[in-house]
């Protein structure tokens, strides 16, 4: 669908030509004949095709630069399939020089003044935290938004060219302006805590006790007494200030030593670190989203042109009833609005690196 010289499609088939195919034949190439900025996010098992895929897009549109990635799952405004083979596009029309691609290749011109960034990072390069805190740096308006680009192989970003590893998208000036809201999809347990001790990815004692001894405390007897099973529905939120209930940025407890009270999360932690435990579930997670939703669009001054939305991958159908259910809800909010996205390894909001969170970025 267009609207106001954005338009997007999406394709689900089985090979990366009958999708690319499916999915051109829905812009409508007259209305965007000035385009000059494509989004493109493909499964990662068209990943062998990349080239192709970007030299069809560029002969058929007419669009040069390109930015995006690869994804084990596609979202758009007409749907969402994760864990299946697609491909989500958005064409957009941006004032003449208001934008600049960029990667570790081509880095950002220092004279450019960027005040946001679609930005889409690789999910094994060392220290992504502080390469993202540098990216959000770089942005003057903290309008730095994006997500890790996802696959079961090798994970391939877009921005211009094909390339893996670091942080690459598109930046623009104030001629663009860019809105973000990130969505939890955890719901904070009572108290907030500190880390006092901690080496590499262990947390060692929690406000001076046994990291252990804290979590079963938080979780409660009826959780506490099935580890494992804890582990699968409570995970560590950690925060900047102990006041801070919202932004947290979500990782995985991976392992828990009875013997020393250590819990072992799936990132480096540091003594001093603020923090919460938080629990998932579908109910907490369709709250947040409507809040942010409602509170994005009395933030927005008139109707965007256009949307990235990020999903984490342990979103979609493994915590709402369907794939869908999150388009669904953006569409009864913000309506007929051209939308691209895909499902992520990690979401990028600002100078923060999340997990299990949905992030909507609208062109206004």
């Amino acid at each position: 669908m267009s609207s106001h010289r954005f338009a997007s499609a999406f394709a689900v088939a089985g090979d990366w030509e009958r999708a690319l195919d499916q999915a051109l034949r829905q812009l409508p190439r007259l209305q965007l004949a000035d385009a000059n900025l494509g989004f493109v996010y493909f499964s990662d098992q068209f990943s062998g095709a990349i080239n192709n895929i970007l030299a069809r897009l560029r002969r058929a549109t007419g669009v040069q630069d390109w930015v995006g990635s690869s994804t084990v799952g596609v979202l758009a405004d007409r749907g969402a399939a994760l864990d299946a083979p697609g491909i989500s596009l958005m064409l957009c029309s941006f004032p003449a020089g208001s934008f600049r691609v960029f990667s570790g290749r081509k880095p950002l011109p220092r004279d450019f003044g960027a005040y946001g960034a679609v930005v889409h990072a690789d999910p094994h390069t060392p220290d992504m935290s502080d390469l993202v805190q540098d990216m959000a740096s770089k942005i003057r308006a903290d309008g730095l938004s994006g997500g890790l680009a996802s696959a079961r192989g090798t994970a391939w970003q877009v921005a211009g060219d094909a390339l893996t590893g670091g942080l690459s998208g598109a930046a623009f000036d104030k001629q663009v302006r860019l809105i973000t809201g990130v969505s939890q999809g955890c719901e904070p347990l009572p108290n907030s805590w500190r880390i006092t001790r901690a080496r590499d990815n262990q947390i060692e004692a929690i406000n001076g006790r046994p990291a252990l001894e804290v979590f079963r405390e938080a979780i409660g007897s009826s959780l506490g007494t099935d580890l494992r099973r804890a582990v699968r529905h409570v995970s560590v939120g950690l925060t900047d200030t102990a006041e801070d209930r919202r932004l947290f940025a979500v990782r995985r407890i991976v392992g828990v030593d009875v013997q020393t009270g250590r819990l072992a999360i799936n990132d480096n932690i540091a003594p001093g670190q603020h923090m919460l435990f938080v629990r998932q579930d579908e109910r907490s997670a369709r709250d947040d989203l409507a809040n942010m939703l409602n509170e994005l669009q009395d933030a927005c001054p008139g109707q965007p042109r256009g949307a990235i939305y990020v999903s984490c991958l342990g979103r979609g159908g493994a915590l709402f009833e369907r794939d869908e259910t999150e388009i669904e809800m953006i569409a009864d909010v913000f309506g007929d609005m051209p939308l691209a996205g895909f499902f992520a390894a990690g979401e990028i909001v600002g100078s923060r690196l999340f997990g299990f969170t949905g992030a909507l970025t609208l062109f206004m």
